[in-house]
């Protein structure tokens, strides 16, 4: 075994830096290892070897360091360092020879580059220990590791937003909404520099924050829908666990308020008029109304119902599912001589309704719907319709048949003039008063030629 190999051994001089920003690192020398026949040093075997334990804890460096000179990360050193420089320290792995640095004589390792232990946690490197003049080992080289201690240099970021909740509206208080989560770059195993809480900014008159889990509940028990239907709250994660110094991120979480069943149907109108001619036939719309209600969706939806007696006889109410109107149309000829104005009491209803809410007062609303009928010029109506009438054989010329009557229905009453529908006595047998409706004979009639005559007899006003 080569002289140099015996009593040789590693000491490890270790910087434990503990920077809060720009300040001093504490050093920490470990004591050189014993030597050879030592009392804890190597043993020596039968064989005459020397058998040696490489004992390395980790190097550490502070992130970010700003200062001018490179950073001093620690030392390596042989304990048959005689000090004449026989013994060259080299390193090798990651980051050797550019973003760290020996001093081949004394061992001394300086960090050149300003790290980043959000970008990279560790450098695993190398060391060996040499001789000058043969470059051979006096050791077999040794792993270490150079580890980058965190600084409170990342704040909590949301990374998942925008971020939209909803929770419906009149909600107990406490009611959850969502969850909001920061991360933080920092090391998590090292101090408070990633132990985030939550905590509100803006909109804590209404919503609080778990300040743990980022929960974020109802403050109040009354947010209405129809007041304000959505609101932007400003959630805060603060770093250091919310101590003095912490770094902190926001985000804005917009929540939407949902409708519930909670505003009845009202008619904006407690009466309304409509106008519709008397000769309308059965089936014709008369009108739409339509209740008003501040909900949205199936919450609006309506049913109507007519709730007076003589309104169900004339007219029926259905409703428009598009447009949620009642349709008014008539059940019954309307007659304007017998009456002129109908009065229907129309009711609507909400089709769902929430029982939670049943308390707040009747959901149902009524209307008083007045509908004008309109006179129609009407012509004049044979009193009866037809009419059957005998006369003898032998009459006389002029002799009179029988009397047609007809009247004007409308209110005018005017004067009906009576006339022979020609089409239908063409040999100009019957005659009629145009006055009077009496149909008289214009001819000699003989039973055994004709013994039926039918006529039309047309009544106009005069």
């Amino acid at each position: 075994m080569a002289k140099g190999l015996q009593g040789f051994s590693w000491t490890m001089l270790l910087l434990f830096c503990a920077i809060q920003e720009l300040g001093t690192c504490a050093m920490h020398t470990a004591v050189e290892g014993p030597g050879l026949g030592q009392p804890g040093g190597p043993t020596l075997l039968a064989s005459g070897r020397v058998k040696r334990g490489w004992v390395w804890n980790q190097f550490f460096v502070v992130e970010e360091y700003t200062g001018t000179e490179p950073l001093y990360v620690g030392k390596i050193h042989s304990d048959s360092d005689e000090g004449d420089g026989s013994i060259k320290y080299t390193i090798s792995g990651e980051g050797a020879g550019t973003i760290f640095l020996i001093d081949e004589i004394t061992g001394d390792i300086h960090a050149t580059e300003r790290l980043d232990r959000e970008q990279k946690t560790f450098y695993t490197l190398r060391a060996q220990a040499r001789d000058r003049q043969t470059d051979q080992l006096l050791e077999p080289e040794s792993e270490f590791i150079i580890k980058v201690q965190d600084i409170n240099d990342s704040e909590p970021r949301f990374l998942e937003g925008p971020y939209i909740g909803s929770v419906a509206e009149l909600s107990p208080i406490g009611t959850s909404v969502m969850q909001v989560m920061a991360s933080d770059a920092d090391d998590p195993t090292y101090g408070s520099s990633a132990r985030v809480v939550y905590s509100v900014l803006e909109g804590e008159q209404h919503f609080t924050v778990d300040s743990k889990t980022g929960v974020i509940r109802t403050a109040v028990a009354d947010l209405d829908r129809e007041t304000q239907d959505r609101y932007e709250v400003v959630i805060r994660a603060t770093d250091m666990a919310g101590q003095l110094g912490g770094l902190s991120g926001s985000t804005t979480v917009t929540i939407v308020v949902t409708d519930v069943n909670d505003n009845p149907p009202r008619f904006p109108q407690k009466m309304y008029q409509f106008s519709i001619v008397e000769t309308a036939p059965v089936g014709t719309a008369i009108g739409r109304v339509k209740a008003e209600d501040s909900d949205v969706g199936e919450n609006t939806d309506m049913t109507y119902q007519v709730k007076d007696e003589e309104g169900v006889e004339m007219f029926k109410v259905t409703t428009d599912s598009n447009t949620q109107e009642a349709v008014i149309t008539v059940q019954k000829p309307l007659d304007y001589e017998s009456k002129k104005v109908h009065t229907v009491v129309v009711e609507a209803l909400n089709k769902f309704v929430d029982p939670r809410f049943v308390d707040l007062g009747t959901f149902r609303d009524q209307t008083i719907v007045r509908v004008s009928v309109l006179d129609v010029d009407e012509p004049p109506e044979f009193r009866p319709p037809s009419n059957l009438m005998e006369v003898q054989e032998d009459a006389h010329i002029g002799s009179v048949v029988g009397v047609v009557t007809a009247l004007d229905p409308d209110t005018a009453n005017h004067p009906v003039r009576y006339a022979i529908d020609r089409s239908t006595d063409t040999d100009w047998i019957f005659d009629i008063d145009a006055n009077t409706g009496a149909i008289v004979t214009g001819k000699v009639l003989d039973r055994e030629t004709a013994g039926w005559h039918n006529i039309t007899v047309l009544a106009m006003e005069a």
